[in-house]
């Protein structure tokens, strides 16, 4: 699958807490350019409108509860902004609405520690996850997470960013080798 020439699409970034721009000050450049290069990867041929939130774990906790009917926070949700029928329907030549995305710092901050990773590799993996979710893939079943899996490395690798699934190096303890003096 190579890249495909999207027309321009429109990526809204909203920071809704300021905690995000002290811990990652190019957080939404990040977003776009995640977000763009998952598009120029699998996204229609078409322009399309996608709004990033870059928020708190308690707003991902609230969204997560009225729309998942889990009370947590989670590190990503996506809001897809039209059917499959409203897809294909759409007006031509204005750009199509995909939809929105909400990312929790507190969850992708504890997760880029314990993986090893650093915040714009991890907040770049989320976006392209979400805008994967917003173009109709999923992961409920293997071969389905498969998929979007491939697609992510794939999408990251353009990015500069290391595969996201693979498992971290098992740190060592630092060996020390003793050299004796010959006398």
């Amino acid at each position: 699958m190579s890249a495909r020439k999207t027309p321009k699409s429109t990526i809204d970034v909203t920071v809704a807490t300021r905690t995000w721009t002290r811990k990652l000050r190019t957080a939404a450049a990040v977003c776009r350019r995640a977000a763009n290069a998952a598009l120029a990867v699998v996204g229609p041929k078409r322009a399309v409108e996608v709004s990033i939130l870059l928020t708190s774990d308690a707003a991902l906790r609230k969204l997560n509860a009225v729309f998942r009917g889990k009370d947590k926070p989670t590190n990503v949700l996506s809001f897809p902004a039209e059917s499959d029928m409203e897809r294909r329907t759409a007006p031509k030549g204005r750009p199509r609405a995909l939809g929105d995305i909400a990312i929790a710092l507190g969850v992708l901050t504890r997760e880029a520690k314990t993986e090893g990773k650093t915040l714009t590799a991890h907040l770049s993996h989320l976006v392209v996850h979400g805008v994967l979710h917003l173009l109709g893939y999923d992961h409920e079943r293997d071969e389905d997470a498969l998929t979007m899996e491939r697609l992510e490395k794939k999408i990251l690798a353009r990015l500069g960013i290391s595969d996201p699934y693979a498992v971290p190096p098992v740190k060592r303890p630092h060996e020390q080798t003793q050299v004796s003096k010959i006398k």
